[in-house]
């Protein structure tokens, strides 16, 4: 490898010196100040904008004031790990559009915050790795490029699990040697989940109206979960991965993040788009642009038929507690309740995992080559991670990506039957059979247990999850908050067949009107135990 470059030596050094590891927090911690913009919806704020009692320009300012006031400092969530230079400028732009007549559609104005594996120029694209710490790709990823033609303001990017918490199996969800240790703003204490779990805290933070997450297997789902935020992960084809550093062309896919279906379903009709530089795009049976805004019906569950996972619960109580709620809930808004079971579940976490391994080694080289990134391959990145192991490598260490180093081509047969094999699992005999049996519009499960302390040492403590089937079938799934336990936010998680993600918007956007569990966070040191469950 040749020698490294003076800003990163700085870099590393830096790294080297900063005390990132999961402290808790200061007994001066507190909830931040009031913030104008608190739980403002996507519409609000358009109406606002809309009378000329607010910019674009001010807007995009007053979460760069909220992030240097509470996620560099104050509670220090550590969730944003970059902003965009720009950010301003662009405003300015979209508010002399308004001015002059031109509005984009819903997203005009609007600031965005995008996972820190996603490329958006002028920034830099690291996957929170400091091997990719100069990474700055010349041109946006596609879907980037659809928000800024829908008139978005990309306002920065999240910090995330390194690597997309594909590096090991002791990893600490939030941790990347970039960015540091992102909090759960409910309770610093605890784990926001997930390796979008910057955007998950940003969010719910009010850092910004909305963002994006990427998904592999849970990335979008758990973080939305723990930090009481709608999550859409949407079919694998659906959104562009084109300009997203990758583990899996079978599996990935990006989806927003948002404080209730309304907005996340107009963050997706702005990026589900087909594109020429990503083959799975064209798979969709009638491609044609979908507003799903259309979709968000309040009486959508009035003769709906919902099957429920019950054997993904029992693996804590006040989940439990809270999932039935949720159900009952479905049946007072007309919903016929069905319990139903994925026959194959279980079945597919082998094969799962060699087509992660495989796809990871082709897919990454892929992309380090093609973007033009200062290290070229998933070999690299390992040499790189032994020589600086007193950074990258501090807590755990890369032992997936050594296992995925040492896998052949995607012609070998061993890859191509465990593709194969979990994909019919999990998708026609799994979460199709179990829709076909009773003629079910939509399966439902808890989407995670509640968040769990951070624990660099062990790593993470997942208790249960709902969410697995339709990661590995490439089918859309959508959490919504549905109560809490000891203030730890609480999800339920919709899913349905390919293509399905109207039907889910309208299922899940009623629901969370009979619901309304959302609930903001309130900064807490620790659990408040003497909170009601």
């Amino acid at each position: 490898m040749t020698r490294l470059s003076l800003a990163i030596a700085l870099l590393l050094l830096a790294a080297c010196q900063q005390t990132d590891t999961p402290q808790p927090a200061s007994a001066e911690a507190a909830a931040p100040a009031p913030f104008a913009f608190e739980e403002a919806s996507i519409a609000s704020l358009q109406e606002q904008m809309a009378s000329g009692s607010l910019t674009s320009r001010a807007l995009a300012q007053a979460y760069l004031d909220r992030i240097a006031a509470i996620d560099d400092t104050g509670p220090r969530l550590n969730a944003v790990i970059e902003a965009n230079p720009d950010a301003l400028k662009e405003a300015d732009a979209l508010d002399a559009e308004r001015t002059s007549g031109k509005l984009r559609g819903p997203l005009h104005g609007i600031p965005v915050l995008l996972k820190d594996n996603i490329d958006a120029t002028p920034m830099v694209n690291s996957a929170g790795s400091l091997a990719l710490a100069e990474h700055r790709p010349k041109s946006d990823a596609f879907l980037v490029a659809r928000l800024r033609a829908a008139g978005a303001v990309i306002l920065g990017k999240t910090n995330l699990s390194e690597w997309a918490n594909i590096r090991s199996t002791r990893s600490t969800s939030g941790w990347s040697a970039r960015g540091g240790q992102t909090r759960n703003p409910y309770a610093l204490d605890r784990n926001p989940c997930g390796s979008s779990a910057g955007t998950g805290t940003a969010i719910a933070a009010n850092l910004a109206a909305v963002g994006i997450g990427t998904e592999t297997d849970g990335s979008i789902i758990c973080p939305s979960a723990v930090a009481g935020l709608v999550g859409i992960k949407p079919t694998v084809g659906l959104v562009s991965r084109s300009g997203i550093i990758p583990i899996s062309h079978s599996q990935d896919t990006a989806g927003p993040m948002a404080r209730s279906v309304a907005d996340a379903a107009a963050v997706l009709t702005a990026i589900a788009a087909a594109d020429a530089a990503d083959a799975a795009t064209s798979e969709h049976p009638a491609r044609t642009a979908i507003d799903y805004t259309a979709h968000l019906k309040p009486d959508a569950l009035k003769g709906a038929r919902i099957g429920v996972l019950r054997k993904a619960m029992g693996y804590q109580p006040d989940v439990d507690a809270a999932f039935e709620r949720a159900v009952a809930a479905l049946k007072a808004a007309g919903a016929t309740v069905v319990d139903a079971e994925i026959p194959t579940a279980g079945q597919w976490g082998d094969a799962e995992l060699e087509v992660l391994l495989y796809e990871l080694k082709a897919d990454l080289n892929a992309y380090l080559t093609s973007s033009g990134a200062p290290v070229k391959s998933l070999a690299g990145v390992i040499a790189f991670n032994k020589q600086n192991a007193g950074t990258e490598m501090r807590y755990f260490a890369q032992e997936l990506f050594e296992q995925a180093e040492a896998k052949g081509p995607l012609t070998d047969r061993e890859y191509l039957d465990a593709r194969d094999k979990a994909r019919r699992l999990a998708g026609p005999e799994g979460i199709d059979a179990a829709l076909k049996k009773d003629n079910l519009d939509a399966l439902v499960a808890p989407s995670m247990s509640p968040a769990w302390p951070t624990d660099p040492i062990n790593g993470d403590h997942f208790t249960g999850a709902g969410y697995g089937a339709a990661a590995v079938a490439r089918y859309p799934s959508i959490s919504v908050p549905m109560g809490h336990s000891h203030g730890l936010p609480l999800g339920i998680t919709f899913m349905g067949t390919a293509w399905s993600e109207a039907r889910l918007v309208e299922l899940a956007h009623a629901y969370e009107q009979a619901s309304k569990a959302r609930t903001p966070p309130k900064f807490l040191l620790t659990v408040d135990l003497d909170e009601a469950r």
